[in-house]
């Protein structure tokens, strides 16, 4: 799994003109899932995600996570993370899960979320979505389930 987290101000998904879902103060998380991808991979995410420590503290460091500071997450599934562009200009996506397999991922990685306490939000699975945010700092984090 690949993910890109954004501290945000606030976040929202629009399908088709009509704001699906939003946050305010928090993370927004897209997150691509790999073909060969499992449930150690939605743990790491899921856990690393809980505890990462971007937000600031009384002095200014970043020693918080979104639970400490009371925030919610907004999980967006973006297949296209996973896009290899080595070779040539037009990514390729061979690395990619299959949809049904990376939906059922993405679902228990919001699942598992949920079972920390953080308040979660999603957009919609294989919709083509609007995502608006605003972001706080900037803060913007990339990390994989595993290492390449």
């Amino acid at each position: 799994m690949r993910v890109v987290v954004q501290r945000v101000s606030r976040a929202g998904v629009s399908v088709a003109g009509s704001l699906i879902s939003s946050i305010g103060g928090g993370l927004l998380v897209l997150l691509g899932v790999a073909r060969d991808d499992g449930p150690d991979d939605v743990r790491y995410i899921a856990g690393k995600l809980a505890r990462l420590r971007i937000f600031e503290d009384e002095g200014g460091l970043m020693n918080l996570s979104v639970q400490d500071v009371g925030g919610k997450i907004l999980v967006v599934s973006q297949f296209t993370l996973l896009g290899d562009v080595r070779k040539g200009n037009r990514p390729g996506f061979s690395d990619a899960a299959e949809p049904a397999m990376a939906e059922k991922l993405y679902l228990k990685v919001v699942e598992e979320l949920r079972a920390t306490g953080i308040e979660v939000a999603t957009g919609e699975f294989g919709a083509m979505m609007d995502v608006e945010l605003l972001n706080d700092g900037p803060v913007t984090i990339v990390f994989d389930s595993r290492p390449e």
